[in-house]
């Protein structure tokens, strides 16, 4: 028989309702064997006591229901964003404040650049953050006018390019592609808007952001942020599932080492798989994951980035009088995917932003199921970051699962108020406390690296609220400090059809887990993000830095 190791810790939150609470934990073989104290330990017979956490508090293992792994090779580049940053080395980039403060730092970086052939890539930014005066060529060019230079956005909808980028991908006055923003003459300033927009640049640098999702090396950095952030599972949601991309996903899964369990979900965002290839695809990786890489989701897009106005919203559309925002899918599209894979018996997980989207999308929800019911079938909203209580009662209805922006409100809540919804639509934004109360299965999420990841800190802004000014945004829509944690372990999993496997401290569960200095249950609600993490275990192995 497999030897058996009891962990001791000076709490134990199981995030188990029937059993709160323990001081010790028995693994085997990577699972969970039993909990409570040490008394029960011994009915076990043999083992060996690990006290190392004695003082220390022990949770499940968080749980990142919507991530990018691509956040970890994105520190390939540079980062130019407004709020200060740290890399998986330590490094802090502070932010960057202005425009100026932008092309100041890709200038230094291009001097030191020495074939003058490679794009410069960058990537964080966000023109919100200035006021309304937008990023145009103008401004890059001061950084080369003969080397392509691309920024990609924070939200990842929209990027910057310079001349020689917008000439090397062969966009012009005459292309004609929705989301190419231009000049009063028609000259394309720049700007591209959602993924159509972005795709000859895309094509030029071989989608190098997505690739770095891929990586072998850069998964390996995704880990050391993930294990720094309490995290042992974490999704990926943009995921073409390619023979590439599956290799090295099996390479770093399969060293015994390795500190996170992946769930990459399917998406086919350049029309490259027809909807019955993809079907077969995820089905053929099904066969091929392992405990550490779990294949069956569904990724479908349906509009852009709120703070990108290319979001689709509802009457009366954005604050400031943008124009309403962009499909990803226009909605007869966005149905057909959603049936076809509905049919197929996939769980999706669909990105919305804006309440139109939201409306269109439970719209497709429901005809799906009108046509082949299926029962737990788990469809969640990512992001749905507009939702009122009408939506919020649909989806429980259709048993709809909500994934929610909790870090928008520190991120962007004062640009939200201000700028794209206007302060009454804002006080309601991810509606974490509307949510539970219509009984709708709910997660919180990072989305990074659109953000950090870090569900603690997830957790904080959906029990606090605060904007990065300082401002409560939405008071009624607080949660307490249990639901938050609850979001970011059980409900997490339970979106992800991972529940019988994360999320809690239960016998038969992988012995996946967040080791903190701190109890964040006896933390005041407005320390909750300052937690100290000491370590994770996966599977019943402590992780090293």
């Amino acid at each position: 028989m497999s030897a058996i190791t009891v962990f001791q810790a000076r709490k134990i939150i199981t995030m188990n309702p029937r059993q709160p609470e323990a001081t010790h934990v028995a693994v085997r073989e990577g699972r969970i064997l039993a909990v409570g104290d040490l008394e029960r330990m011994k009915l076990w017979g043999e083992f060996t006591l690990d006290t190392r956490f004695a003082d220390q508090v022990i949770m499940p293992g968080l749980v990142e229901g919507h991530s990018h792994l691509m956040a970890g090779g994105l520190w390939k580049f540079t980062y130019t964003g407004f709020h200060a940053r740290t890399s998986p080395d330590g490094k802090v980039w502070e932010g960057c404040k202005s425009f100026d403060e932008v092309v100041a730092r890709l200038i230094d970086i291009e001097r030191r650049m020495t074939d003058p052939a490679t794009p410069l890539l960058a990537w964080g930014f966000d023109p919100i953050f200035f006021g309304t005066t937008r990023m145009t060529v103008e401004h890059l060019d001061k950084v080369s006018t003969t080397r392509p230079v691309i920024i990609l956005h924070a939200s990842q909808h929209l990027m910057n390019v310079n001349r020689a980028a917008l000439a090397a991908a062969g966009i012009t006055r005459d292309t004609e592609i929705e989301g190419i923003a231009r000049f009063d003459d028609g000259e394309p300033s720049g700007e591209l808007q959602e993924f159509a927009a972005m795709f000859p640049i895309t094509r030029l640098t071989g989608n190098i952001f997505r690739v770095t999702g891929s990586d072998p090396d850069a998964l390996r950095m995704f880990g050391k942020m993930a294990r720094l952030a309490g995290v042992t599972t974490a999704t990926d949601l943009v995921n073409d599932l390619s023979d590439h991309n599956h290799a090295g996903l099996t390479e770093v899964t399969t060293e015994p080492a390795f500190p996170v369990r992946f769930v990459p979900a399917y998406v086919s965002m350049d029309g490259s798989t027809n909807l019955q290839q993809g079907a077969a695809r995820i089905r053929a990786r099904q066969a091929q994951g392992n405990d550490k890489l779990v294949y069956g989701l569904v990724k479908i897009v349906a509009d852009g980035s709120i703070q990108g106005f290319s979001a689709r919203l509802r009457w009366p559309g954005y604050y400031n009088g943008a124009p309403n925002g962009i499909w990803i899918h226009p909605p007869a599209q966005l149905k057909a995917i959603i049936a076809h894979f509905h049919a197929e018996g996939f769980p999706l997980h669909i990105h919305t932003n804006g309440d139109e989207a939201t409306e269109v999308a439970l719209d497709g929800i429901q005809e799906a199921l009108e046509k082949h019911p299926r029962q737990d079938h788990r469809h969640t909203l990512q992001h749905c970051q507009m939702a009122d209580d009408y939506q919020f009662r649909r989806m429980a209805a259709m048993g709809v699962c909500a994934n929610l922006f909790a870090n928008h409100i520190y991120y962007w809540g004062d640009a939200h108020r201000e700028q794209t919804m206007g302060p009454d639509r804002a006080e309601r934004m991810d509606a974490c406390a509307s949510a539970l109360a219509h009984g709708v299965p709910m997660a919180i999420h990072s989305d990074a690296p659109i953000t950090p990841l870090g569900p603690l800190f997830t957790a904080w802004c959906a029990v606090n609220r605060l904007t990065s000014s300082g401002k409560v945004l939405g008071a009624a829509q607080r949660i307490g400090v249990q639901e938050a944690l609850h979001a970011i372990t059980m409900g997490a999993a339970y979106t992800l059809h991972m529940d019988d496997r994360v999320g809690s401290i239960e016998i038969g569960k992988f012995a996946d887990f967040c080791v903190l200095a701190d109890d964040p249950l006896a933390l005041a609600p407005a320390q909750l993000k300052d937690a100290r993490i000491v370590t994770t275990v996966i599977g019943g192995e402590v992780t090293q830095a």
